[in-house]
């Protein structure tokens, strides 16, 4: 309990925020936080969570057996009053232990020729101080191997953010705390390659990006007034109540009377020992029970407002399902991918969620804007080859059980194949019209001139574009 009480000491005396203080002081680190709006907020978000992980970490790191022995062999000897205490002086210093910081310290004390009547006090108060300084020292030493983790995974995450900035101008635009955290992962010079081919497909291929912002205005168009609001985060102070009367948590120093230590009332029981018991009240450093009958504890609430017609409304997800089978390799397969990049750079600007399902006569899902993950997963995703048959069913069947799901729910659905698939049965059917009138939206990009017509007229919106060489090349012509 002592020694908690004083790690409690030493962590308000704010060796957490002086850490931070260092880490904001470094020029490479100050200069991120000054690019842009985007990364300052990410940056004082991700400081602010290694804040109180560093705190946690602390709190439950048991204090050394040797400096815990001296914390209570200090308790201990407070007991003394004055009188005692002069007559044990030689006694208590000869029984620290010799590794003791303080030991040096309380022999010249002791060895002074004159002492004030306050000399009791001002030994214990030394003494309280070596304690702190070395326990601080411990946790600061902690703390430092901690601090340069941090450093490391702050670099990490400028150095993918300059080269993404590199691949790509636009995404420093994006002002949202998924890139930031999806910039953990590190990347290497054939990850850079990857993306920079599929980024130049894309402005190659423009009419892509065209469709992509197309498709991704598309939200806008739904008059479901549920869906007409939106999403407010702020901070509130929430009060929380334990089942009993107050549930001991800990000791700390405070003047609350109440929820004094017995062992505080012991100073009352002798007139030469009462100033300090009052000299601690006035204080507050008297020993009480920390309880958690009642705590504020502060929390992000989020909450929905209605908002105008004019006013932006809930914009879904986007589940993108890219058919991954033999007959989609070489340019189509390219295309299809840059335009999964492409939405994927609005979903992130948008702050939506973008999940892709490659499906031929299997599946395999990639989440590209997960916090910690996103960026390993656009990575495989691209580096994915096609091959295989086409199960169309298999996956429309898939994406109505993501749009059943709260987190997917509104979303938008798009499908990019070269539809040389057979028709829809009926019971599909139903369940795709039951998805729609859940103001879910159906779209397709059709990457082939053998497409089946019946099938894209299901859609609630279709595009047609042909990657094939030639079709390029009167594109080109065209223009």
């Amino acid at each position: 309990m002592e020694g908690f009480e004083l790690i409690v000491a030493v962590l308000e005396s704010g060796i957490i925020e002086d850490a931070v203080a260092d880490v904001m002081a470094i020029p490479e680190v100050f200069a991120a936080a000054d690019s842009s709006e985007g990364i300052k907020s990410s940056l004082n978000c991700h400081l602010n969570s290694w804040k109180n992980k560093a705190k946690s970490k602390l709190l439950s790191q048991p204090v050394q057996q040797e400096l815990n022995d001296e914390i209570e062999y200090y308790n201990q000897a407070q007991l003394y009053s004055d009188e005692e205490f002069l007559e044990k002086a030689q006694e208590i210093i000869d029984k620290l232990d010799i590794n003791s910081p303080f030991k040096q310290q309380a022999i010249e004390l002791l060895n002074e020729k004159e002492k004030s009547p306050l000399f009791r006090d001002y030994f214990f108060q030394q003494w309280y101080q070596s304690l702190f300084d070395n326990l601080q020292e411990v946790q600061l030493e902690s703390l430092e191997k901690d601090r340069e983790k941090l450093l490391q995974d702050l670099y990490q995450r400028q150095d993918t953010i300059s080269k993404l900035t590199e691949i790509d101008e636009n995404i420093n635009n994006q002002q949202t705390m998924r890139l930031w955290d999806m910039a953990k992962a590190k990347l290497t010079k054939g990850d850079v390659n990857t993306l920079k081919k599929i980024t130049q497909h894309l402005v190659k291929h423009n009419e892509l990006q065209k469709i992509a912002v197309q498709l991704g205005r598309m939200a806008n168009k739904n008059n479901d007034q549920d869906l007409n609001r939106v999403k407010i985060q702020e901070n509130s102070k929430k009060e929380s109540k334990s089942n009993s009367a107050g549930n001991i948590v800990g000791i700390k120093q405070s003047d609350e009377l109440e929820r004094l230590l017995p062992l505080e009332l012991m100073f009352l029981s002798s007139p030469d020992l009462d100033v300090l018991f009052y000299k601690n009240l006035i204080e507050k450093r008297l020993s009480t029970y920390q309880q958690q009958n009642k705590q504020k504890i502060k929390q992000k609430v989020t909450h929905y407002e209605q908002q105008s017609k004019k006013a932006d409304e809930d914009k879904g997800p986007f589940i993108i399902a890219i058919d991954a089978s033999g007959s989609m390799m070489g340019s189509a397969e390219q295309c299809a991918k840059a335009f999964a990049y492409g939405l994927m750079q609005i979903a992130l600007a948008e702050n939506r969620e973008c999940y892709v399902i490659l499906f031929s006569a299997q599946q395999l899902t990639y989440e590209l804007t997960h916090e910690n993950e996103g960026l390993s997963e656009i990575l495989n995703f691209l580096s994915y080859s096609f091959h295989g048959g086409t199960d169309l069913i298999s996956v429309l069947n898939n994406a109505f059980n993501l749009m059943n799901s709260e987190k997917y729910k509104n979303a938008d659905l798009i499908v990019l194949s070269d539809f040389i698939v057979p028709s829809i049965s009926s019971k599909t059917m139903n369940k795709l019209n039951k998805m729609k009138a859940n103001n879910n939206r159906f779209h397709a990009l059709s990457l082939s001139n053998y497409r089946n017509q019946e099938v894209l007229s299901v859609f609630d919106q279709h595009w047609a574009y042909n990657p094939s060489r030639l079709a390029s090349f009167k594109r080109l012509f065209s223009k």
